[in-house]
């Protein structure tokens, strides 16, 4: 048994979605896919000769204008990997091929994007990567109840947006379709409900998508009695499904409600780093003997550093700041998120965000994983997962800059949403018909969700100990302000 207790206070809503009951076990706080261990930062040195004067006030309002180019002269050799590939993969060519094209190295940015999605090589692309044969495990991945009580917290919203007629449920980032599986599953007694769905699942893999249409028991049936055209319904509610690879190309006006589980960790980030010069963008460059990809520091300010340092660093304090010697901006979460709280603001509805990271500024968190072990993040790119820290701060701003229709709440802990929500309730429920072997299961995959740490009631080999992620997890929603605020969040 579990050594300790949490009790929640749960909302109880009038049709009874929501239950107050004390947790059996702990809550939370270490992630899977995190792992438990991070590496240090690695800290470039620039040149001796490029002491130029740099962008010293990032908080100054003006905006200089620069020419920005690249000395390669000017470049620090950092330490070479041990790495002797044989022969290069068609993504390592791409990468040089794009490194040789600018004459200079290219951002962070661009190579996580590139290895991530490269529609080609991207490490997502062509392969299923999730799971325990994968390389890194999702909440999803992990029990049931994840899933059944997202779909508890899409209900709600559902009832605070006045239960519409239709509803454009959008999940980004589905991986196999198992949160969206498991929502539907426990959902589906909740008619009136149900009916008003269209799925949208925003994937960019077509490997991928083949498993979520699977996972969603999805048919192609004629809309018309040639049947010249079709669409695909998921078995599973009855509800339509539609897949994108943009938020964008889903259709606008009709109320939604996005999900994007462990989404923001995945999109390309701008990494930054203090010098003798003043903060000077981290790059990715090939080493001298063209083998391997090192990195380096930009000999002058790019425009990343213009205009992404400066403006996170403006929504931050002095102080915050001036304790950095790394810093990690995320554009790409900047756009999607003024797309959601738009998108949000003239159609209704809300947005859940559950993702790994803090509620500030991220210093140096990029990571690689490959089958549930951290890697060199330049070592055979294309082959392991790069993610970093989620900054919810930097969301929160975005998306209240967008629309003042639109409220931003928490974040708060996985373990918070979660338990107010009632998993408690539900693994109680579970448990008194379950076998000894599925009540393990269950136990296990509970702490795994809302635990803190490694599990004090696990009896196995300690190489197989449940590592709770209750708290590494964060939530945070985004709606619309005439609904209210969402549960759990009051």
């Amino acid at each position: 048994m579990l050594r300790r207790s949490l009790s929640r206070a749960s909302p109880l809503l009038s049709n009874g979605l929501l239950q107050t009951l004390p947790l059996p076990f702990a809550p939370s706080t270490r992630s899977l896919r995190s792992l438990s261990s991070h590496t240090t930062p690695q800290t470039l040195n620039p040149s001796p000769s490029q002491e130029e004067e740099s962008h010293e006030n990032l908080r100054d309002s003006s905006r200089p204008t620069v020419s920005v180019s690249i000395d390669r002269s000017g470049l620090h050799n950092s330490p070479e990997h041990s790495h002797n590939p044989s022969s290069d993969s068609e993504l390592v060519k791409h990468l040089k091929s794009i490194i040789k094209f600018r004459g200079g190295p290219i951002s962070v940015a661009e190579y996580m994007e590139e290895v991530l999605t490269n529609p080609h090589s991207g490490f997502y692309i062509n392969q299923d990567v999730f799971g325990a044969g994968g390389d890194f495990i999702t909440s999803p991945e992990v029990s049931q109840m994840f899933g059944e009580m997202i779909g508890v917290w899409t209900m709600c919203l559902w009832e605070q947006m006045g239960q519409p007629e239709e509803v454009n449920l959008i999940e980004l980032g589905p991986g196999r379709g198992t949160l969206m599986a498991d929502l539907l599953r426990g959902s589906s007694k909740f008619v009136n409900f149900k009916k008003t769905l269209h799925i949208h699942m925003v994937e960019c893999s077509p490997t991928l998508q083949k498993l979520q249409y699977s996972a969603l028991k999805c048919v192609d049936e004629a809309v018309n009695e040639d049947g010249s055209t079709k669409r695909t319904i998921s078995m599973l509610s009855g509800s339509p499904v539609s897949w994108h690879s943009t938020l964008e190309q889903v259709p606008l006006g009709t109320p939604t409600i996005i999900i994007a589980h462990e989404f923001y960790d995945a999109l390309p980030i701008h990494q930054f780093q203090k010098s003798s010069r003043g903060w000077c963008e981290k790059m990715v460059d090939v080493s001298e003997d063209s083998l391997n990809f090192r990195f380096v520091l930009s000999p002058m300010p790019t425009p990343a550093t213009l205009l992404y340092l400066r403006k996170r660093c403006q929504w931050a304090s002095a102080e915050e700041v001036a304790k950095l010697d790394h810093i990690e901006v995320c554009p790409k979460a900047m756009e999607l998120t003024h797309q959601i709280a738009k998108r949000i603001s003239s159609d209704g509805g809300g947005a859940l965000i559950i993702d790994y990271g803090k509620n500030g500024i991220i210093s140096d968190s990029l990571q690689a994983i490959q089958k549930h072990k951290f890697v060199n993040i330049l070592d055979n790119p294309g082959s392991a997962d790069l993610s970093a820290y989620v900054d919810f701060a930097s969301i929160r701003h975005s998306a209240k800059e967008v629309s003042e229709h639109i409220s931003v709440h928490g974040p708060i802990t996985q373990s918070q949403f979660l338990g107010y929500l009632g998993i408690n309730f539900r693994v109680e429920a579970l448990l008194q018909n379950s076998t000894e072997e599925q009540a393990e299961s269950l136990k296990t995959g509970y702490w795994q969700l809302v635990g803190d740490g490694e599990a004090p009631f696990w009896e196995g080999p300690n190489e197989q100990t449940p590592i709770g992620m209750g708290n590494r997890y964060l939530a945070m929603a985004i709606v619309n302000k005439k609904q209210g605020v969402p549960v759990p969040f009051e």
